[in-house]
């Protein structure tokens, strides 16, 4: 039984693999708040209680985190349970992989992993297109070669940026509406900022293809990436658990086969 988490600025997700299988995946909002490690593990506790996990039952667990300030907390968190210690993603983990660009060290580790994830189980030249805080783009070669990575807000920070600064925008929920035309201000909002985002997803991926080849596939991941369903015929893939894939990949690979 492996642990998977992945650390992201919105939401703590939490894996469990065991017997060929992803059998359980958990989202817990994330937060930095002095009291951090009490609040996770009372929510573990609760989560292995309510789906019959003893805390030993596994010895085994790989992180990746953006959130340095939170990534102390949830190793000791996830080091009680274990009878080793977990094992923290860095971009020198997999040997396999290549990280060309100008400074490597600064790259997502969740980024990495979905690159691992795509070299190992696609083996394609893609285009990964993270849907999570942050819109992520990631150019990977088939031989293991990270070549570039565009970054824009998410679709939750957009809308969540136009709520704090403005005195008269309420904060909407993320649906697509049926028409372009907002007849409200939820309507406004939706309309601007996730069509916005269709035209938007599509333009990188012609740019980033213009630039290294329209043969490379599209693959689309992250929490929110069934929200802008009208894009669903230009992925090629759509593997929302791709991140932790990944981890998984590099744990079995690098650190201890299952």
């Amino acid at each position: 039984m492996l642990f998977a988490i992945d650390i992201g600025n919105s939401n703590v997700v939490i894996g469990i693999f065991d017997n060929g299988n992803w059998n359980h995946m958990w989202r817990i909002p994330t937060t930095t708040q002095n009291n951090a490690l009490v609040f996770y593990e009372y929510q573990l506790q609760n989560l292995l209680l309510e789906n019959g996990i003893r805390p030993g039952q596994s010895d085994r667990a790989i992180l990746s985190s953006v959130v340095p300030e939170l990534t102390p907390d949830i190793l000791t968190l996830f080091n009680r349970f274990l009878a080793r210690e977990a094992i923290l993603v860095h971009p020198k983990i997999y040997p396999d992989l290549s990280i060309t660009l100008n400074r490597p060290d600064e790259i997502g580790t969740d980024l990495l992993a979905n690159a691992v994830a795509a070299k190992e189980l696609y083996q394609t030249d893609a285009i990964i297109v993270d849907f999570g805080t942050a819109l992520t783009f990631t150019t990977v070669k088939h031989v293991g070669e990270i070549v570039a990575v565009s970054i824009a807000p998410g679709l939750k920070t957009a809308i969540s940026s136009l709520f704090q600064k403005t005195a008269q925008l309420p904060e909407v929920p993320l649906e697509l509406p049926k028409s372009i035309l907002g007849k409200n201000t939820t309507q406004a909002i939706q309309s601007g900022v996730l069509m916005g985002y269709i035209g938007l997803v599509r333009h990188m991926i012609a740019e980033i293809r213009n630039e290294v080849g329209s043969h490379f596939k599209v693959i689309g991941t992250g929490g929110l990436s069934s929200v802008l369903h009208p894009l669903r015929a230009d992925f090629d893939v759509i593997n929302p658990n791709l991140t932790l894939e990944g981890l998984r990949i590099i744990y079995q690979k690098i650190v201890d086969p299952l």
